[in-house]
């Protein structure tokens, strides 16, 4: 790009402008391109951040806690089993990779998103608005898929995450049939428990904003570390020697980042997050909100898959809650403080299916808007909640839906768009940005097969043993 610069005084002419026109009075010269950021400030000061209109937002230590439960779901429990499936070296670096490719993605969507900032004059968007955007600013080949790449994101985005809505309904509920079944020796319906639930998700549901949602996640975080932490002191009794386990396991690598990526990944809430920060700036950096909470969720990760395994070796459960004694009283604080974690889990969640369909109504809504809002938030808790009780085996169709959802949107998406918004700026050296992205599609198409593959045959496992049952 050239840049146009008026200079007051004289000077030797150097040897660029020699070759460009000029009588003495203007000078020429060649200066490098600006970055989007630089040049939007340089014609107009439009700084998006300070623009930014948040009526109640969030701290940076509130959207680290709302990050680390996100990522903290019940997915964490699966990793002594993912380790069992890799092997306890192997499991380590496959742990890091996978986790360093999910933060890059959460990040790479963040960065595209606030150098659309300044292109399209807007203060925020959402992940679904940032695709569309990056399509119909991108070259004119890709513009006509701006509406389709919008669609395709949100309907994804919903869809997984009201069914995880619905099954995180349904694993609350089953902790407390299992421990009202063992305390009072006779059967409890599932059903019934799933019902007397919808008050308690209602209320969580009402809570207005990310700002007030922030002491819930805040409790949530709470739960889930006491549970972590009673967890793993049955982990580290009697352990056996690290060479009694395997190091290095090939054969079931795959199934190990199918169960990985699944449990890691949250990209669903990454721009909800930003969106409402005080300071949105600081969400990205090395020592960023995203790479502060990322790297701790990383080392618990590892931490609990690591021992995990090593304790129990093949017996591992694919929940290493089912690997606790059911009939010692710590045991049963686990389950009840991971099913009071889960709970308050559900209005993180359930922000971004809101945040999608009242984005969708409500300039159709502006008469009565808040009233309209919790009516909204009052129908779409009913509805995931009567999912769960129509289909109390939802789980393991929510893993093929995740597998398909998770894989493109958490993966394959955000390398797509950085490449749209990077098209005519170029790549980088050696065209790094490029062959990195491909690298990165590939792993994504690897967990679409392999998570597929992986949920299907647990579907056929579930459905096999209720005939069993039946039987």
């Amino acid at each position: 790009m050239v840049n146009v610069v008026d200079s007051g005084s004289k000077h030797a002419p150097q040897e660029m402008e020699q070759f460009l026109p000029g009588e003495g009075k203007v000078m020429y010269k060649i200066q490098p391109r600006k970055s989007d950021t630089e040049q939007a400030l340089a014609g107009n000061d439009f700084d998006p951040f300070a623009l930014r209109d948040n009526p109640h937002p969030t701290t940076d230590s509130e959207t680290l806690t709302h990050l680390l439960k996100a990522s903290l779901g019940t997915g964490i429990l699966g990793m002594p089993f993912a380790f069992m499936c890799s092997g306890l070296v192997m499991g380590i670096f496959a742990t890091i990779l996978t986790a360093f490719i999910c933060t890059h993605c959460s990040y790479v969507l963040v960065k595209c998103g606030h150098k659309l900032y300044y292109r399209t004059r807007r203060t925020k968007m959402t992940f679904a608005e940032i695709a569309e955007s990056a399509f119909q600013k991108g070259p004119k080949w890709c513009r006509g898929f701006a509406p389709v790449a919008k669609f395709s994101i949100l309907f994804g985005l919903f869809l997984t995450y009201f069914g995880t809505c619905s099954v995180y309904t349904v694993i609350v509920a089953s902790n407390f049939e299992q421990l009202i079944s063992h305390w009072t020796g006779s059967p409890v319906s599932l059903r019934m428990l799933i019902c007397i639930m919808l008050v308690p998700l209602i209320l969580i549901a009402w809570v207005p904003n990310l700002k007030y949602l922030a002491p819930v996640s805040m409790v949530a975080n709470v739960f889930m570390g006491l549970g972590l932490g009673i967890t793993f002191y049955y982990l580290v009794q009697d352990l056996p020697s690290v060479e009694e386990r395997d190091s290095v396991v090939w054969s079931t690598l795959p199934q190990f980042f199918s169960i990985t990526i699944f449990a890691m990944e949250a990209i669903g809430v990454v721009m909800p997050l930003e969106n409402n920060m005080k300071t949105p700036r600081s969400f990205l950096g090395i020592c960023g909100v995203l790479s502060q909470g990322m790297s701790g969720v990383t080392l618990i990760y590892m931490l609990l898959g690591f021992l995990g395994y090593l304790r129990y070796g093949s017996k591992t459960g694919e929940s290493i809650t089912l690997n606790l004694p059911i009939e010692e009283w710590p045991a049963q604080t686990v389950k009840v403080l991971i099913s009071l974690a889960v709970y308050c889990t559900f209005g993180l969640q359930f922000f971004v299916c809101l945040e999608i369909l009242w984005d969708g109504i409500k300039e159709k809504c502006k008469k009565r808007p808040t009233l309209v809002n919790y009516v909204l938030r009052t129908v779409l808790v009913t509805a995931a909640v009567v999912l769960a009780v129509a289909v109390p085996t939802i789980g393991p169709f929510m893993g093929l839906i995740g597998a398909f959802c998770f894989s493109i949107l958490g993966l394959i998406f955000p390398v797509v768009i950085e490449l749209i918004v990077h098209w005519e700026s170029g790549f980088g050296k050696y065209n790094w940005i490029l062959w990195k992205n491909a690298v990165i599609t590939l792993c994504g198409i690897g967990a679409l097969v392999f998570g597929t593959q992986a949920a299907i045959k647990d579907i056929v496992k579930a459905y096999s043993s209720n005939e069993n049952v039946g039987e």
